[in-house]
């Protein structure tokens, strides 16, 4: 049957399928299955802890955990309570969590016991945090998610929620070294919705079982899953991107749907009993964030043996703004594949140049897209809002062209960034990590292309008169300051950079391939 889509708020995506289907499971988890009644009732409980904790409307929460079912407890009870969600990217390094939580100013962070100690290690520098609750193990000093959430009324606390009120916060990497949180409201995410449960493949039904393994702290992870709710369909959570994992959970589960950046895609592909898998359930897969090479594409159509469709989007956007649909895949390739689709309803998109005029069709610029599901802005940083959101415009950064028939083609990155498996890397922050070692005398960063990621980070440095330091000592120095994926995979030395007249290095994108992008990111 098809959902009951009488939504209109985060908030009421559990009540509305809890009062219509309340013992249809909603969650599964490491075989914890979770229902539709049972997950309303836990946002209830959680929405009135984060009241009695004495967090206003609108204040923030950080999460800081791989996936899980909790998640989504804990992501509807703050839209109960209209607070924000702020999923932190558990990939970054304590000094980065630090900034993103203390920027966010949280006022409650919840913890999962693989990152204990970066929370031990970074409390004393958080300044809003007044509790940390322990998501899946008990600690001394803190709270134990379980015994705190069912202490609390299971009562509705009902809390008016506005259509501009923020929902989510997420955190983009900047080309200035430091993330901006990006303010997603109730009405971007439904904006998305209504569409994406009618168009992304078969119309969704609260039959569909729905794969939600990329991690939940980006939008492709927590926005796939939060689409599978919406529509009333089960949400089948991994931890992490494990292949075996996932073969295992398709079959056992008769997965109808997923989302897989193509990276994954490849490590699926490769994984010994892929051939062998029973995939009949699947109907319908996902894909985007990074290129993806036309062999792969038609090596995992043959595979899967269910429809593919490209999505095209940032997380300032609430994920996707193009579709490229099954009917446009075939197996053999054609012009179409190259792209990444036309704009999904309520989104008008145009290619300008640096005038912000109109380009012609087939001509590169920066793409630019208006629609209800643009942000409402960057958190506290009002001036980088103004530049990214021009007359209702947003601004993506990303270079490309269209077609006669508005197709979207992404041609390169306006932005110095790097797409290394999905995960967006701007040199600036892996320079300024780069720079702090006092045998670096400068340093550039850039993408280099890799089989297995797409891009892979590179880095030339210039040592100090007289310093003696190893690409390993380099590596290991920035893995201490910035995410892993972020670390350079190689280093190499010069005897100087050539630089332009601003001081910019002129090599920043001399590695760069070029290709088209795709989905969330």
């Amino acid at each position: 049957m098809t959902a009951n889509i009488d939504i209109a708020s985060f908030a009421d995506i559990t009540r509305v399928h809890a009062a219509e289907r309340p013992n249809a499971v909603a969650l599964v988890y490491q075989g914890r299955e979770t229902t539709y009644r049972e997950l309303d009732e836990r946002a209830s409980r959680v929405a009135n802890g984060l009241i009695a904790a004495g967090l206003q409307p609108q204040a923030r929460i950080a999460y800081l955990d791989k996936n899980s079912d909790r998640f989504f407890e804990v992501l509807f009870g703050a839209a109960k309570a209209n607070q924000v969600m702020v999923a932190v990217n558990w990939r970054l390094a304590p000094p980065e969590v630090a900034y993103v939580i203390n920027d966010a100013m949280a006022e409650v962070v919840f913890v999962g016991q693989d990152f204990f100690p970066v929370i031990e290690k970074v409390l004393p520098e958080l300044r809003t945090v007044k509790k940390v609750i322990a998501i899946d193990a008990p600690r001394d000093g803190w709270e134990h998610y379980p015994d705190w959430r069912d202490a609390q009324s299971a009562e509705d606390p009902r809390v008016p929620v506005a259509e501009d009120d923020v929902a989510i916060q997420m955190y983009t990497s900047g080309t200035t070294g430091h993330p901006k949180g990006a303010m997603l409201t109730n009405g971007n995410f439904f904006a998305l919705l209504p569409g994406a449960t009618r168009e992304w493949g078969p119309r969704w039904s609260t039959d569909d079982v729905n794969l939600v393994c990329m991690p939940l702290f980006h939008i492709a992870g927590s926005g796939w899953g939060i689409v599978g709710l919406y529509a009333g369909a089960k949400d089948v959570i991994l931890r992490d991107v494990i292949p075996p994992e996932i073969l295992k959970v398709i079959p056992q589960y008769g997965v109808t749907r997923a989302l897989f950046v193509p990276a994954v895609l490849l490590f699926l592909l490769q994984t010994p009993g892929v051939q062998e898998t029973d995939f009949s359930t699947l109907k319908f897969i996902a894909y985007g964030a990074s290129p993806i090479p036309l062999d792969l594409l038609r090596n995992s159509i043959a595979t899967f043996k269910c429809d593919f469709a490209q999505l095209y989007g940032l997380t300032e956007t609430t994920g996707a703004v193009t579709y490229l649909p099954p009917e446009d895949h075939d197996p053999n390739g054609n012009k179409r594949m190259r792209s990444c689709g036309r704009p999904i309803a309520g989104v008008e998109i145009r290619v300008v140049d640096a005038e912000g005029n109109d380009v012609p069709v087939g001509q590169v610029g920066e793409i630019i897209c208006r629609t209800k599901q643009v942000m409402k802005g960057y958190w506290n940083l009002p001036e980088e809002t103004a530049k990214a959101i021009r007359n209702g415009w947003f601004y993506t950064g990303d270079a490309g062209y269209l077609d006669e028939d508005g197709y979207l083609y992404i041609h390169d990155r306006v932005k110095d960034m790097i797409v290394s498996g999905g995960e967006n890397v701007y040199p600036a922050e892996v320079e300024s990590a780069l720079f702090g070692h006092p045998a670096v005398a400068d340093v550039a960063v850039i993408g280099v292309p890799d089989e297995k990621w797409g891009e892979a980070v590179k880095a030339i440095v210039v040592k100090k008169p007289g310093a003696e330091v190893t690409p390993e000592e380099l590596i290991a120095f920035a893995r201490e300051r910035i995410a892993g994926y972020k670390v350079p995979k190689s280093i190499d030395f010069a005897e100087a950079l050539p630089r332009n007249p601003p001081a910019k290095s002129s090599s920043a994108n001399s590695g760069r391939p070029t290709g088209r992008a795709a989905s969330a990111r």
